[in-house]
């Protein structure tokens, strides 16, 4: 299953069922829940008192999915090779010898989905069917109608990135289906129905609100935006369809925030209008393509907003940039913040990951760049985003060790660079950088020491490079003193350092000023 921080895959919901009327005050303010001033609306037409009817017509559309694996094992060694009790040792399957055999062993999965087609097109979501572990295969998939009858599925399409996934079950009768809905018109507060096998349990009904929209649940890529609800959703709930009261399908379900992998009322939905095109494209056996800058990206933390005098929650900053690729090419820089796409707004519930990734590759898109303090408009031709594992592939690497040399070892001593940050450094040298792993362009100073009672103290290690501090590059201690000293004289309370730890460039960190 699917985690958002300790997140295993889920079920959401959506819909309304009463409504608050406000009364707006003709002169003078008063508290928003003054007596009289909200009145509870009678629900509207139609609006049920139970939710039996409406499931009744809806649970045969959703269906159980369930696959069969394969997964490749590295077998345990032999603990009693060249002993007397080493043949004993392998009738157990550990093997004779004194190494273990990979051995394939059968893996099963559970999910939920829902047709969208009489002719037998499902939904569900990509990990209910995609290999459980690393060696794994799908030998299998089987959906189960509520009425038990089971179908071998075909996997049409699937998006990792999206976690949605596409199959086909052959009927020779037409089968019930839903319609997805508009998904931008659910509230906070509306009530959802939800329809899964959680546990394998078969047809489960629960009922919640809608917790949130535009929902974030911190994971990296282009897709990070849901609908939360409390609705109870557990394991085997993922794939299955979030009802609002109309009966439409306004969420599939995806994740849920939980420490023990039951549910404790959160839970996560991709929105059904964001589902559809992606759906389509999968329907068609086609593959979802979106565009691309080639950048690394962090978000706008208070600390950050505030070394660079920015206001939070808007935009975000440019870790690194790819050379050679788009992002490069139209000359955004490592410290530059985009604050909006084609005049759209970067914020935490539009990602500049998503508003790229929803750009045709090959289309122009017009960035508004903040660098150094002034606003300026840069143009970009995005490409075709690569893979997921692509992606991790160019970015990924693992904080490399503490290669530093001790101050009888170096010819030069580490010197504080500011009091005010509570760190020690020293130029960075081609041998220092060997003994980081640190790729041979990169320039700057070499933390060698930090004050564990600063802010630094929490953040920063023996080992990090220091490249720039507020978009200036740094060589020295000197210069990171002077632009620390600037910082405080200007009443900025933090300051921005462009770091490199290991083989991963291009993180930007704010540390506060005493």
């Amino acid at each position: 299953m699917r985690y958002a921080y300790a997140l295993t895959g889920a079920l959401l919901l959506g819909g309304t069922a009463a409504s608050l009327a406000f009364q707006n005050p003709a002169t003078a303010q008063i508290a928003q829940n003054e007596p009289g001033a909200i009145s509870a609306a009678a629900p509207r037409g139609g609006a049920p008192m139970s939710f039996a009817d409406m499931v009744a017509k809806l649970q045969p559309a959703v269906v159980n999915i369930s696959t069969t694996q394969k997964v490749t094992v590295q077998q345990q060694a032999n603990p009693f090779a060249g002993t007397p009790f080493g043949d004993l040792f392998g009738q157990f399957g550990g093997g004779g010898g004194g190494g273990g055999a990979p051995v394939t062993r059968e893996g099963q999965s559970l999910g939920s989905g829902f047709l969208i087609s009489a002719d037998g097109y499902v939904v569900t979501n990509n990990h209910v069917i995609a290999p459980a572990a690393k060696g794994a295969t799908v030998e299998s998939i089987t959906v189960t109608l509520q009425d038990r009858k089971e179908y071998k599925a075909k996997l049409i399409g699937r998006d990792p990135t999206s976690d949605l996934a596409v199959l086909k079950i052959v009927s020779p009768t037409p089968l019930p289906f839903v319609k997805l809905g508009d998904s931008t018109r659910a509230r906070v507060g509306d009530w959802v129905v939800a329809i899964g096998q959680p546990f394998g349990l078969g047809g489960t009904v629960t009922a919640g609100i809608v917790s949130a929209v535009h929902r974030s649940t911190g994971q990296p890529g282009p897709f990070d935006t849901f609908i939360q609800t409390d609705a109870a959703i557990n394991q085997g709930n993922s794939g299955g369809p979030m009802f609002n009261l109309n009966g439409e399908v306004i969420g599939i379900n995806s994740q849920i925030y939980s420490q023990s992998g039951g549910n404790i009322g959160i839970g996560f939905a991709i929105p059904a209008t964001e589902a559809k095109p992606i759906l389509a494209t999968l329907m068609k056996g086609d593959t979802v393509k979106r565009g691309y800058l080639g950048v690394g990206i962090q978000r706008m933390t208070d600390d950050i907003a505030g070394a660079l005098g920015l206001p939070k929650d808007q935009g975000e900053i440019i870790g690194r940039v790819e050379p050679g690729g788009p992002g490069a090419k139209a000359g955004l820089r490592a410290g530059d913040v985009v604050v909006a796409i084609n005049g759209e707004a970067v914020t935490p519930e539009r990602t500049l990951s998503s508003l790229v990734a929803n750009a045709a590759p090959g289309s122009s898109i017009r960035l508004d760049v903040i660098r150094d303090g002034k606003r300026q408009t840069l143009n970009a031709t995005v490409t075709t985003r690569p893979t997921d594992d692509q992606i991790a592939a160019l970015t990924g690497g693992e904080d490399g060790e503490d290669g530093l040399p001790g101050d009888d070892d170096s010819g030069t001593q580490t010197a504080p660079a500011s009091s005010s940050i509570g760190i020690a450094v020293q130029p960075l040298t081609p041998q220092i950088a060997r003994s980081l792993g640190v790729d041979s362009t990169v320039q700057g100073v070499v933390v060698g020491a930090v004050d564990p009672s600063s802010d630094a103290g929490q953040k920063l290690k023996r080992g990090d490079v220091i490249s720039a501090v507020n978009s200036q590059p740094v060589r020295t201690a000197a210069d990171v003193a002077r632009i620390v000293a600037a910082a405080k004289s200007a009443g900025r309370p933090s300051v921005l350092l462009n770091l490199t730890r290991g083989r991963t460039s291009g993180v930007f960190m704010a540390v506060k000023i005493k």
